[in-house]
Protein backbone atom coordinates (compact mmCIF):
# COMPACT_ATOMS: atom_id res chain seq x y z
CA UNK A 1 0.00 0.00 0.00
CA UNK A 2 1.44 3.21 -0.74
CA UNK A 3 0.22 4.82 2.18
CA UNK A 4 0.92 8.70 1.40
CA UNK A 5 -1.43 7.95 -1.97
CA UNK A 6 -4.00 6.25 0.63
CA UNK A 7 -3.77 9.42 2.76
CA UNK A 8 -4.51 12.10 -0.19
CA UNK A 9 -7.17 9.49 -1.50
CA UNK A 10 -8.79 9.87 1.87
CA UNK A 11 -8.21 13.62 2.20
CA UNK A 12 -10.03 13.96 -1.09
CA UNK A 13 -13.09 12.05 -0.18
CA UNK A 14 -13.63 14.31 2.85
CA UNK A 15 -12.99 17.48 0.64
CA UNK A 16 -15.16 16.43 -2.29
CA UNK A 17 -18.18 14.46 0.34
CA UNK A 18 -18.38 11.80 -1.57
CA UNK A 19 -16.16 8.57 -3.06
CA UNK A 20 -17.61 9.92 -6.66
CA UNK A 21 -16.71 13.55 -6.43
CA UNK A 22 -13.22 12.33 -5.31
CA UNK A 23 -12.90 10.14 -7.89
CA UNK A 24 -13.47 12.83 -10.56
CA UNK A 25 -10.96 15.07 -8.67
CA UNK A 26 -8.39 12.15 -8.99
CA UNK A 27 -9.18 11.13 -12.48
CA UNK A 28 -9.10 7.78 -11.66
CA UNK A 29 -12.07 5.15 -11.18
CA UNK A 30 -14.48 4.81 -8.22
CA UNK A 31 -12.67 1.52 -7.05
CA UNK A 32 -9.27 2.82 -7.07
CA UNK A 33 -10.77 5.38 -4.12
CA UNK A 34 -12.85 2.84 -2.28
CA UNK A 35 -10.33 0.38 -2.26
CA UNK A 36 -7.67 2.74 -1.35
CA UNK A 37 -10.02 4.30 2.00
CA UNK A 38 -10.87 0.49 2.84
CA UNK A 39 -6.86 -0.51 2.52
CA UNK A 40 -6.06 2.65 4.98
CA UNK A 41 -8.94 1.54 7.40
CA UNK A 42 -7.30 -1.58 7.10
CA UNK A 43 -4.04 -0.89 8.14
CA UNK A 44 -4.76 1.14 11.14
CA UNK A 45 -7.35 -1.25 12.00
CA UNK A 46 -9.43 1.36 12.45
CA UNK A 47 -12.92 2.97 10.89
CA UNK A 48 -12.78 6.99 9.71
CA UNK A 49 -15.95 6.85 7.59
CA UNK A 50 -19.44 6.29 8.30
CA UNK A 51 -21.01 5.26 5.07
CA UNK A 52 -24.68 5.64 4.54
CA UNK A 53 -26.57 5.29 0.67
CA UNK A 54 -26.96 9.58 0.84
CA UNK A 55 -23.98 10.75 2.92
CA UNK A 56 -20.36 10.47 4.27
CA UNK A 57 -19.39 11.65 7.77
CA UNK A 58 -16.04 11.25 9.52
CA UNK A 59 -15.67 8.97 12.75
CA UNK A 60 -14.33 10.86 16.11
CA UNK A 61 -11.34 8.75 15.21
CA UNK A 62 -11.17 9.81 11.20
CA UNK A 63 -12.06 13.66 12.48
CA UNK A 64 -8.68 13.16 14.47
CA UNK A 65 -6.63 11.40 11.50
CA UNK A 66 -7.76 14.19 9.22
CA UNK A 67 -6.55 17.19 11.14
CA UNK A 68 -2.85 15.14 11.82
CA UNK A 69 -3.10 14.04 8.14
CA UNK A 70 -3.87 17.60 6.40
CA UNK A 71 -0.85 18.97 8.41
CA UNK A 72 1.57 15.97 7.64
CA UNK A 73 0.40 16.67 3.61
CA UNK A 74 0.85 20.23 3.83
CA UNK A 75 4.38 20.03 5.67
CA UNK A 76 5.32 17.79 2.80
CA UNK A 77 3.76 19.82 0.16
CA UNK A 78 5.71 22.77 1.44
CA UNK A 79 9.25 20.95 1.34
CA UNK A 80 8.45 19.69 -2.30
CA UNK A 81 7.87 23.46 -2.84
CA UNK A 82 11.02 24.87 -1.11
CA UNK A 83 13.03 22.02 -3.17
CA UNK A 84 11.19 23.46 -6.35
CA UNK A 85 12.05 27.03 -5.51
CA UNK A 86 15.04 27.00 -7.45
CA UNK A 87 13.26 25.41 -10.84
CA UNK A 88 11.25 28.52 -10.68
CA UNK A 89 8.37 26.47 -10.24
CA UNK A 90 5.68 26.52 -8.44
CA UNK A 91 3.04 23.73 -7.72
CA UNK A 92 0.73 22.23 -5.48
CA UNK A 93 -2.63 23.29 -3.63
CA UNK A 94 -3.57 26.66 -3.19
CA UNK A 95 -6.69 26.92 -1.41
CA UNK A 96 -8.23 30.65 -1.08
CA UNK A 97 -11.47 31.71 1.13
CA UNK A 98 -13.10 35.28 0.65
CA UNK A 99 -16.95 36.35 1.01
CA UNK A 100 -19.14 35.37 -1.48
CA UNK A 101 -19.58 39.19 -2.77
CA UNK A 102 -15.57 39.48 -2.93
CA UNK A 103 -15.55 36.15 -4.45
CA UNK A 104 -17.66 36.51 -7.32
CA UNK A 105 -17.11 40.92 -8.04
CA UNK A 106 -13.65 40.74 -7.92
CA UNK A 107 -11.83 37.98 -7.09
CA UNK A 108 -12.53 35.10 -9.65
CA UNK A 109 -11.61 37.61 -12.55
CA UNK A 110 -7.95 37.59 -11.26
CA UNK A 111 -7.54 33.88 -10.61
CA UNK A 112 -7.38 32.65 -14.15
CA UNK A 113 -4.24 35.59 -14.43
CA UNK A 114 -2.32 33.71 -11.86
CA UNK A 115 -3.01 30.09 -12.61
CA UNK A 116 -1.82 30.99 -16.48
CA UNK A 117 1.02 32.34 -15.03
CA UNK A 118 1.54 29.10 -12.23
CA UNK A 119 -0.13 25.79 -14.54
CA UNK A 120 1.53 23.44 -12.23
CA UNK A 121 -1.22 24.80 -9.82
CA UNK A 122 -4.57 23.73 -8.42
CA UNK A 123 -6.26 26.39 -7.03
CA UNK A 124 -9.36 25.82 -4.90
CA UNK A 125 -11.32 28.82 -4.06
CA UNK A 126 -14.14 28.26 -0.71
CA UNK A 127 -16.56 30.64 0.59
CA UNK A 128 -16.01 31.95 3.76
CA UNK A 129 -18.38 34.19 6.10
CA UNK A 130 -18.48 37.97 5.56
CA UNK A 131 -18.31 38.97 9.27
CA UNK A 132 -14.97 36.66 9.46
CA UNK A 133 -12.24 38.48 11.42
CA UNK A 134 -9.50 35.09 11.44
CA UNK A 135 -8.09 33.19 8.51
CA UNK A 136 -9.99 30.06 7.67
CA UNK A 137 -8.51 26.77 9.31
CA UNK A 138 -9.08 24.97 6.01
CA UNK A 139 -7.61 28.05 3.66
CA UNK A 140 -3.66 29.14 2.69
CA UNK A 141 -5.04 32.41 2.30
CA UNK A 142 -8.18 34.02 3.67
CA UNK A 143 -9.46 37.21 2.53
CA UNK A 144 -10.70 39.63 5.40
CA UNK A 145 -12.86 42.79 4.61
CA UNK A 146 -13.07 44.16 7.60
CA UNK A 147 -13.85 48.00 9.59
CA UNK A 148 -11.07 50.36 11.08
CA UNK A 149 -10.66 48.35 14.38
CA UNK A 150 -7.46 46.95 14.16
CA UNK A 151 -7.43 43.02 13.67
CA UNK A 152 -6.89 41.02 16.36
CA UNK A 153 -5.52 37.38 16.26
CA UNK A 154 -2.22 34.98 16.15
CA UNK A 155 -2.29 35.16 12.51
CA UNK A 156 -0.59 38.00 9.60
CA UNK A 157 -2.77 40.17 7.54
CA UNK A 158 -1.18 41.77 4.51
CA UNK A 159 -3.34 44.84 3.41
CA UNK A 160 -5.15 45.17 0.13
CA UNK A 161 -7.00 47.92 -0.60
CA UNK A 162 -9.59 50.00 0.73
CA UNK A 163 -13.27 49.61 0.04
CA UNK A 164 -15.28 52.17 -0.23
CA UNK A 165 -19.01 52.61 0.26
CA UNK A 166 -20.96 54.09 -1.89
CA UNK A 167 -24.70 55.17 -2.40
CA UNK A 168 -25.71 54.64 -6.28
CA UNK A 169 -29.51 54.61 -7.82
CA UNK A 170 -30.20 54.00 -11.65
CA UNK A 171 -30.49 57.42 -13.72
CA UNK A 172 -34.26 56.33 -14.44
CA UNK A 173 -35.03 56.41 -10.45
CA UNK A 174 -32.76 59.91 -10.36
CA UNK A 175 -34.52 61.32 -12.82
CA UNK A 176 -38.16 60.26 -11.37
CA UNK A 177 -37.50 61.31 -7.79
CA UNK A 178 -36.49 64.39 -5.72
CA UNK A 179 -32.84 65.69 -6.15
CA UNK A 180 -29.80 65.01 -3.73
CA UNK A 181 -27.91 67.58 -2.63
CA UNK A 182 -27.11 66.49 1.15
CA UNK A 183 -27.24 63.55 3.56
CA UNK A 184 -30.67 64.69 4.96
CA UNK A 185 -32.19 64.54 2.12
CA UNK A 186 -31.84 60.73 1.74
CA UNK A 187 -35.00 60.41 4.38
CA UNK A 188 -37.26 61.17 0.93
CA UNK A 189 -35.85 58.10 -0.65
CA UNK A 190 -35.65 54.36 -0.17
CA UNK A 191 -32.43 53.18 1.11
CA UNK A 192 -31.35 49.81 0.02
CA UNK A 193 -28.78 48.83 2.55
CA UNK A 194 -28.01 45.30 4.16
CA UNK A 195 -29.41 44.76 7.98
CA UNK A 196 -26.48 44.79 9.46
CA UNK A 197 -26.09 48.49 8.51
CA UNK A 198 -28.68 49.12 11.05
CA UNK A 199 -26.88 48.22 13.95
CA UNK A 200 -25.65 51.72 14.10
CA UNK A 201 -28.35 53.75 15.37
CA UNK A 202 -26.70 56.98 13.60
CA UNK A 203 -25.54 56.98 10.14
CA UNK A 204 -22.47 59.59 10.14
CA UNK A 205 -21.00 61.22 6.80
CA UNK A 206 -17.89 63.28 6.08
CA UNK A 207 -17.12 65.62 3.58
CA UNK A 208 -14.21 67.88 2.75
CA UNK A 209 -16.89 70.97 1.76
CA UNK A 210 -16.57 73.36 -1.07
CA UNK A 211 -14.41 75.60 0.54
CA UNK A 212 -12.58 72.56 2.01
CA UNK A 213 -13.74 73.07 5.77
CA UNK A 214 -14.11 69.35 6.94
CA UNK A 215 -18.50 68.79 7.42
CA UNK A 216 -20.33 66.22 9.16
CA UNK A 217 -23.80 64.88 9.28
CA UNK A 218 -25.53 62.35 10.54
CA UNK A 219 -28.93 60.46 9.45
CA UNK A 220 -31.63 58.32 11.19
CA UNK A 221 -31.51 55.13 9.21
CA UNK A 222 -35.15 54.06 8.50
CA UNK A 223 -35.14 50.69 6.95
CA UNK A 224 -37.33 50.35 3.09
CA UNK A 225 -40.05 48.04 2.11
CA UNK A 226 -37.46 45.82 1.27
CA UNK A 227 -34.70 44.02 3.62
CA UNK A 228 -31.97 41.94 3.32
CA UNK A 229 -28.91 40.82 4.88
CA UNK A 230 -27.38 40.10 1.74
CA UNK A 231 -25.88 43.38 -0.38
CA UNK A 232 -26.19 41.14 -3.92
CA UNK A 233 -29.39 41.20 -3.07
CA UNK A 234 -30.68 45.13 -2.61
CA UNK A 235 -28.23 45.95 -5.39
CA UNK A 236 -30.09 43.92 -7.83
CA UNK A 237 -33.07 45.92 -6.42
CA UNK A 238 -31.46 49.30 -7.35
CA UNK A 239 -30.61 48.24 -10.51
CA UNK A 240 -34.47 47.63 -10.48
CA UNK A 241 -34.70 51.37 -10.07
CA UNK A 242 -36.53 50.75 -6.45
CA UNK A 243 -34.09 52.91 -4.86
CA UNK A 244 -30.89 54.08 -3.70
CA UNK A 245 -28.35 50.86 -2.75
CA UNK A 246 -25.51 51.49 -0.13
CA UNK A 247 -23.03 48.89 -1.27
CA UNK A 248 -18.91 48.40 -1.38
CA UNK A 249 -17.37 49.94 -4.23
CA UNK A 250 -16.13 46.51 -5.56
CA UNK A 251 -19.65 45.18 -5.93
CA UNK A 252 -21.32 47.80 -8.22
CA UNK A 253 -17.65 49.04 -9.66
CA UNK A 254 -18.66 47.97 -13.25
CA UNK A 255 -22.45 48.87 -13.05
CA UNK A 256 -20.62 52.48 -11.93
CA UNK A 257 -18.48 52.32 -15.20
CA UNK A 258 -20.96 51.29 -17.73
CA UNK A 259 -23.51 53.96 -16.03
CA UNK A 260 -26.04 51.83 -15.35
CA UNK A 261 -25.91 53.07 -11.26
CA UNK A 262 -24.37 56.46 -10.60
CA UNK A 263 -22.66 57.71 -7.60
CA UNK A 264 -24.88 59.15 -4.98
CA UNK A 265 -23.53 62.20 -2.72
CA UNK A 266 -20.02 61.31 -3.97
CA UNK A 267 -18.74 64.47 -2.37
CA UNK A 268 -20.07 62.61 1.09
CA UNK A 269 -17.87 59.84 2.72
CA UNK A 270 -19.77 57.70 4.52
CA UNK A 271 -17.94 54.25 5.40
CA UNK A 272 -14.78 52.22 4.46
CA UNK A 273 -13.43 49.02 5.24
CA UNK A 274 -10.05 47.35 4.41
CA UNK A 275 -9.29 44.48 2.51
CA UNK A 276 -6.83 42.25 3.94
CA UNK A 277 -5.15 38.95 3.09
CA UNK A 278 -4.58 36.88 5.72
CA UNK A 279 -2.70 33.48 6.63
CA UNK A 280 -1.90 31.75 9.66
CA UNK A 281 1.16 33.16 11.70
CA UNK A 282 3.99 30.59 10.31
CA UNK A 283 7.88 30.90 10.33
CA UNK A 284 7.52 29.68 6.50
CA UNK A 285 5.15 30.01 4.21
CA UNK A 286 4.95 28.04 0.75
CA UNK A 287 6.23 29.93 -2.08
CA UNK A 288 3.09 29.70 -3.98
CA UNK A 289 1.19 31.20 -0.89
CA UNK A 290 3.62 33.89 -1.00
CA UNK A 291 3.44 34.71 -4.32
CA UNK A 292 -0.25 34.64 -4.67
CA UNK A 293 -0.44 37.54 -1.99
CA UNK A 294 2.32 39.19 -3.59
CA UNK A 295 0.22 38.75 -6.82
CA UNK A 296 -3.04 40.50 -5.08
CA UNK A 297 -1.00 43.40 -3.83
CA UNK A 298 0.36 44.10 -7.81
CA UNK A 299 -3.18 44.05 -8.44
CA UNK A 300 -5.07 45.75 -5.79
CA UNK A 301 -2.38 48.31 -5.31
CA UNK A 302 -1.36 47.27 -1.58
CA UNK A 303 -2.22 51.23 -0.21
CA UNK A 304 -5.18 52.99 1.68
CA UNK A 305 -7.09 53.62 -1.36
CA UNK A 306 -9.77 52.49 -3.04
CA UNK A 307 -8.87 50.88 -6.56
CA UNK A 308 -12.63 50.45 -7.53
CA UNK A 309 -13.59 54.13 -7.69
CA UNK A 310 -10.29 55.09 -9.03
CA UNK A 311 -10.91 52.54 -11.97
CA UNK A 312 -7.33 50.62 -11.45
CA UNK A 313 -9.42 47.09 -10.60
CA UNK A 314 -11.52 45.68 -13.92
Amino acid sequence: MDELKTMRTFVKVVDEGSFAGAARALNVANSVVTRAVAELEESLKSRLLNRTTRALSLTDVGAQYLERVRSILEDIDDANNQASEATGTIRGQLRVAAPQDFLTASLARLVPRFAQRHPGLNIQLLLSSPEATVPDDAADVTILIHNPDPLDGNFVARLLAHAEVVLCATPEYLRQHAPIAKPEDLLQHTILVPESAFERKVWLFHSDGRDGTPETATLQPQRSAISAHNAAVLIAAARGHFGIAGALSLNVADDLQAGALQRVLPDWAAASYRVYAAVPSRSHLPRRTRAFIEFLVEHYGGEPSDPWLSGKVR
